[in-house]
């Protein structure tokens, strides 16, 4: 029996356990408050797998042939030393996905979640999705599942973690169904997307009926006092619990350790970021307490990689990694500094077990460097990127393209950068700029809709220097990704998992 039950749903990329309710589960715990944990992504993306589907195409058939051995491959260090083999796995199972799908009116991928009829975006679309559950691709899956749940279990609470708007949709099938089926179970609504709604001017409880509680940010302390517990946990710290995921086998060639040493970014300043407009709050955890959470969950989980989930691993957490190995090999977001551009720090870092480092560089030219308020330096960047390659450390490097103070002319100084340090990004990310809708530059530039919906977090904006959507597009496509140095970079990218499995690929020799 079960207090409360917390899923976890589809769709994100099925290559590691959940965060965010590994840590709801350890307060819960450690409170004496009996919780069950559903990753319902993995669980339901690898049922997909499972079912039939009609295949009039030679490839489909050829992939659905193939799919017991790339289910296994894709766990398999082997696959990690080839890309291209790896690409046709990838691209395989992808068809087989939306194979799959397609009957539903749904198009699934291993990263993604998008249907015909309805948006994650607009309320009245969520809300049709609970009203019919049974026209979810993952009902079969689902409807299963959770008889048996809430049959066995009888939780008084259902607690639904959403962060990223390909679970939406998804998320409020399963919340249909748990009304018609049991409708007396409390049902509660968290995670990064939920809170980041809950954050806007405009938010006006749109789910009232449907979800008895949606929680802004941290939902220790809520789902304690949901629960009839008087304990808090603010000037507590509790280890996260991954007990309940020993079984599952995810798409990785190994386990994987995902945790948080923060919630928030300590720098908190740039423009374009939606937590900045949203005024979250930076709050770490202490330094010798993250070492020691991590060598136990080391001890206890033995993974194989680990991943930090910060916005930026904090200088003083860098230095302490720095100076003690974390017995797995590890790696994450980290802000360009004079630190990170030392040869002999990055040298510790490597020694340390960090495989790879997430930058957001974003802009070759200085000036829109210093408009988006990132507080980084071009030159500390190209030094960063050079101790960082003699170290043997992999550069994954962010870049954003079409922001309001950018124009032709410094997105060219972008390619000339990445061209000039072809040697030293191991991997590129390219991403056009979305005008958060309540940002400081939503309040200067003329704007209108983006996404048709009341939960949109964007606005379209006429550009300053008509430097548009539609040119940035075309100057990515026709010259940007046609650098063959660019093109280089941009083929070792992992599709579909990208960040995700990057750091395989690096430890397999394959970058």
């Amino acid at each position: 029996m079960a207090d409360i039950l917390l899923i976890h749903p589809p769709v994100s990329k099925p290559c590691e356990p959940p965060a965010g309710i590994a840590k709801l589960a350890g307060a819960l715990l450690h409170h004496h408050v009996t919780c069950r944990i559903v990753d319902a992504n993995y669980e339901a993306m690898e049922s997909m797998l499972d079912l039939p589907c009609t295949m009039s195409d030679t490839w489909s058939r050829r992939a659905f042939r193939q799919l017991p051995a790339h289910r296994a491959a894709i766990r398999q260090w082997h696959l990690y030393h080839n890309s291209d083999r790896y690409r046709r796995v990838i691209k395989d199972l992808n068809r087989m996905y939306e194979c799959v799908s397609r009957s539903s009116g749904a198009r699934v991928t291993l990263s993604n979640y998008q249907e015909q009829r309805l948006s994650p975006l607009s309320s009245g679309d969520c809300i049709a999705a609970a009203a019919h559950p049974e026209a979810s691709i993952f009902f079969p899956y689902f409807s299963n599942r959770l008889t048996g749940l809430l049959t066995d279990e009888e939780p008084s609470h259902v607690g639904v973690s959403i962060n990223y708007l390909s679970q939406v949709l998804p998320a409020f099938a399963m919340i249909g169904f748990i009304r018609r089926l049991s409708p007396r179970t409390k049902i509660i609504f968290g995670g990064g997307l939920i809170t980041s709604w809950m954050s806007t001017d405009t938010w006006r409880e749109p789910f009232t009926g449907l979800v008895d509680e949606c929680v802004s940010g941290p939902g220790e302390d809520k789902l304690l006092s949901f629960m009839g517990s008087s304990n808090g946990t603010r000037d507590e710290h509790i280890r996260p619990a991954y007990d309940s995921f020993d079984g599952h086998r995810y798409m990785a060639p190994g386990a994987v350790l995902p945790y948080s040493a923060s919630r928030g970014c300590y720098w908190n300043r740039c423009t374009f970021c939606p937590e900045h407009a949203e005024g979250a709050e930076y709050s770490p955890i202490a330094v010798d307490t993250v070492i020691s959470d991590i060598e136990a969950l080391v001890t206890r989980c033995r993974p194989r990689l680990i991943h930090f989930l910060d916005n930026a691993m904090s200088p003083a957490l860098l230095s302490a990694i720095a100076a003690v190995p974390l017995g797995a090999p590890w790696y994450g977001f980290a802000r360009i500094s004079d630190q990170l551009a030392d040869p002999e720090f990055c040298r510790d870092l490597k020694r340390s077990g960090c495989v790879m480092l997430q930058l957001g560089i974003e802009s070759g030219d200085q000036g829109v460097i210093d408009a988006l308020a990132k507080g980084i330096e071009v030159e500390t960047a190209a030094r960063t990127l050079t101790a960082l390659k003699k170290s043997g450390i992999a550069a994954y490097v962010y870049l954003l393209f079409g922001t309001p103070a950018e124009s032709f002319a410094e997105a060219k100084k972008t390619l000339e950068f990445v061209v000039e340090h072809r040697e030293e990004i191991g991997f590129l990310n390219l991403a056009v700029f979305n005008l958060p809708a309540y940002g400081p530059d939503a309040e200067t530039l003329q704007t209108k809709e983006f996404y048709a919906g009341d939960l949109s977090l964007y606005r379209q904006f006429v550009h300053p220097k008509g430097w548009d959507r539609h040119h940035v597009r075309q100057f990515l496509d026709r010259e940007f990704k046609r650098n063959s140095a660019v093109s280089a970079i941009l083929r070792q990218d992992p599709p579909s998992f990208t960040s995700n499995h990057a750091p395989f690929f690096v430890m397999a020799g394959g970058e």
